[in-house]
């Protein structure tokens, strides 16, 4: 099994500079406050084209398949929402067509931008359908399946995060990201060894879909029977995959939060930080206040706020209870 290297995830990045964002970090001093005075930093990839990290690892494996001749016609991939579009951008973006695989469930508001970017989207009853049906796409000719998470040029490009993140903002003592097939957390892992291996890495996953959290304490890939109804629907995948789980073993911990305490951080982030930001992200704070009550000095952390693209729907779900009257605190 090939692996990734911190090399690849800076040969990734060179790849793509022309064609993304460097999005910005913000900091809330409020926040900082309310939680004892630790600094807490947040990559906005929410505001990263198609709003989404995923555009780093779609746009990585095809224009490397382009410098390497090998880049197909077609393109196929499956996904719950911001893999779809990434696909769709990066395969418009190179005059190739690109067909995408997914639920029914999946945001009408990600489905949209996909179709608007010009991919056919092909919707199954489930999630697993979906990844049947990729997978026979993927057999035809001249057709190039693009993973969402596991292949080693879609976490070189992933990894890119962390590694933009830290060239804007140097030492951190932790770094907090959502885990759901493990391609972001994988190359975030990658950079931290290489950069910062004193940095512990943590990965945060809704408790109501912790295939990932099982897996690690099981040392060996557990698998959903059926994807997990849970507001973070970025991270409601049915398993990690064999390249990204041996990065997810390297993990300080995964921190499995609760319905209640990801849409209390949607609505704190959105209102703090003034930005449009998933609940698949947003959770990310709940894993931030359980390690900061371990810790006895002040600790600077960075948060991938990896998507913004919320649907109505989810938006009624996140906001069916106000939270903004109780204020954060490391108890929350």
């Amino acid at each position: 099994m090939s692996s990734v290297t911190f090399t690849d995830i800076q040969a990734a990045h060179q790849r793509i500079a022309a064609h993304i964002h460097q999005t910005p970090i913000l900091e809330s001093s409020l926040l900082n406050k309310w939680l004892g005075g630790h600094r807490i930093l947040f990559k906005a990839e929410c505001l990263q084209k198609i709003g989404a990290f995923k555009i780093r690892g779609a746009l990585n494996m095809l224009l490397k398949a382009q410098e390497n001749g090998t880049l197909s016609t077609k393109v196929v991939a499956s996904s719950s929402g911001n893999h779809a579009q990434a696909v769709a951008y990066a395969a418009n973006l190179l005059g190739v067509q690109a067909t995408i695989y997914s639920a029914q469930t999946i945001s009408s508001v990600k489905a949209a931008a996909t179709r608007y970017y010009g991919a056919e989207l092909v919707l199954s009853t489930t999630r697993k359908e979906a990844d049947e049906q990729v997978k026979l796409a993927a057999q035809a000719a001249d057709t190039l399946w693009v993973p969402p998470f596991n292949h080693p040029d879609i976490m070189a490009g992933q990894g890119t995060v962390v590694l933009e993140a830290l060239q804007q903002v140097g030492h951190v003592d932790g770094v907090f990201a959502p885990v759901g097939g493990g391609g972001l957390i994988a190359g975030s892992v990658i950079c931290l060894k290489h950069l910062y291996p004193q940095c512990e890495v943590v990965g945060v996953e809704p408790l109501l879909g912790n295939d990932a959290a099982q897996s690690r304490r099981n040392g060996s890939i557990h698998a959903l029977t059926e994807a997990p109804v849970t507001l973070a629907d970025g991270a409601a995948t049915l398993a990690v995959g064999e390249h990204t789980f041996p990065f997810i073993q390297q993990l300080h911990h995964i921190s499995e939060v609760t319905e209640r305490d990801i849409a209390y951080w949607t609505q704190w982030l959105q209102h703090v930080l003034k930005i449009h930001v998933e609940p698949t992200c947003a959770m990310s704070m709940a894993g931030v206040c359980q390690w900061l009550q371990t810790k006895t000095t002040p600790q600077t952390i960075l948060v991938v706020l990896s998507g913004g693209n919320i649907d109505q729907a989810k938006m009624l779900k996140v906001w069916q209870d106000n939270y903004l009257d109780s204020l954060p605190s490391l108890l929350i």
